[in-house]
């Protein structure tokens, strides 16, 4: 089965869900109704800007439009490499990282973790700006997490693992609440970061990702991420590259490449 005969299923799954019809959902979306049907269908190739509106018209992300693929095996560096037997994406994280993600991690939470629009989906987002930000301004890593195009927008990868750790060592403590009605994960630090972990240039990238971004919900914040270059150039479920950043366009790009060409 194509890729676009599965987005159209599930379109189709969606509408009928919310009993609304063809004709309905060819005006929110502006387009024609046998456009609907062709994109049901699977005959019809649809862009990524339609994609977003149907995001917004099923309440759900652009990635839960498409199919779900299973998570990697993540693993916390511990000393020696431990070997496994699964047939699946493996990632392993080396003791420096891992402190630095704790200590940015905890650095987000005392900063804006209070704020009732923070929870899990917005702290991923953040994660991301953070990192990628900071590669393209500096073309190196900050925490260096890695990030999927998985549901929701970018999600890193050793996240629930780290903060598994993190929770048992007392560092944070996990809380479900609602927001809006909706459920959500939201974390609680319960320790000050290590600012020593952090060089300036780190806090001032962090600083300003927070300052541009923290106010959004879960669905602004995914909805802003899915229109930046690394998300879109990235293929359902695959691991987004680091070097992709350096074709981001206004307003998601930060580096004065004009000053520098200058």
């Amino acid at each position: 089965m194509s890729i676009y005969k599965k987005i159209g299923n599930r379109i189709k799954m969606l509408r009928e869900k919310t009993v609304m019809s063809q004709d309905m959902l060819s005006q929110k979306m502006g387009i024609s109704r046998p456009a609907v049907s062709q994109i049901e269908s699977g005959e019809r190739k649809i862009s990524a800007e339609e994609l977003q509106k149907l995001s917004h018209i099923f309440h759900v992300s652009v990635d839960d439009l498409l199919n779900p693929v299973k998570e990697p095996d993540v693993h916390l560096h511990k000393g020696k490499e431990e070997k496994t037997a699964k047939p699946q994406m493996r990632i392993s994280v080396p003791q420096k990282n891992l402190h630095k993600f704790k200590e940015v991690l905890l650095y987000i939470l005392n900063k804006v973790g209070a704020k009732e629009n923070i929870g899990e989906t917005v702290i991923y987002k953040l994660l991301y700006f953070i990192d990628f930000d900071f590669y393209e301004k500096y073309e190196e890593q900050l925490v260096g997490a890695t990030y999927k195009k998985n549901q929701y927008g970018p999600t890193p990868i050793e996240f629930a693992k780290i903060v598994e750790q993190m929770t048992t060592h007392k560092e944070i403590m996990k809380v479900k609440s609602e927001y809006f009605n909706y459920p959500q994960t939201k974390y609680l630090p319960l320790r000050k970061p290590d600012l020593s972990k952090l060089k300036a240039n780190e806090i001032e990238v962090i600083d300003d990702v927070l300052n541009r971004l923290s106010e959004m919900n879960g669905s602004q914040i995914s909805a802003y991420s899915h229109s930046d270059v690394p998300w879109v150039t990235t293929g359902d479920g695959e691991v987004i590259e680091y070097e992709s950043v350096f074709y981001r366009t206004p307003p998601y790009s930060v580096r004065a490449y004009a000053e520098e060409n200058g």
